[in-house]
């Protein structure tokens, strides 16, 4: 008896990151601040930085990713100005605000946007990429750490009492 044939498997088709454009920023900010809101990682005072899209994109590279035409995930890649927060010199970059919608997870959506990021910055001469994360952000620990990024505890800082992030970066 002949066993029956498996069915081919689904490729994924690979995942496109494409620069945001203005139309974009109604769901980025959306995505972003429900994100953040339903997973429990922002305050509401941070939530008004969250769903201030136009205010990023002057400060940032907004970068998304699209399913169906409809954005899946977003960053704010930065790389220069004060925006990134961590970054202690003109040769490092810094990218902010990963997020990617829960039904698109798993599918290299993350991954994407970040290694996107590494390019940019790795084309504008930055030497360092780095981040701060929530402690309690674990998936987007495990993208790092494939990736090859390293914590930098002495960086670890406060944005005010309470709220504790984690510091990490990469070699470029």
């Amino acid at each position: 008896m002949a066993l029956p044939s498996p069915l081919p498997s689904a490729v994924p088709s690979p995942v496109r990151v494409e620069d945001a454009v203005p139309a974009d920023w109604p769901r980025i900010a959306e995505l972003t601040a429900g994100v953040y809101r339903d997973e429990r990682l922002a305050s509401d005072e941070y939530q008004a930085e969250l769903a201030d899209v136009a205010g990023r994109a002057g400060r940032s590279q907004l970068l998304v990713t699209r399913d169906g035409g409809v954005v899946v995930g977003a960053v704010a890649l930065v790389l220069k100005g004060d925006f990134g927060e961590v970054t202690g010199s003109d040769d490092e970059a810094a990218f902010r605000m990963l997020v990617v919608d829960p039904a698109a997870r798993g599918r290299g959506v993350g991954e994407a946007l970040v290694r996107t990021c590494l390019d940019r910055a790795r084309a504008a001469g930055k030497r360092l990429m780095v981040l701060s994360t929530d402690p309690r952000m674990t998936a987007a620990h495990r993208i790092y750490g494939r990736l090859g990024f390293t914590r930098l505890p002495e960086r670890d800082w406060s944005p005010r009492p309470g709220i504790d992030l984690l510091v990490y970066a990469l070699e470029l």
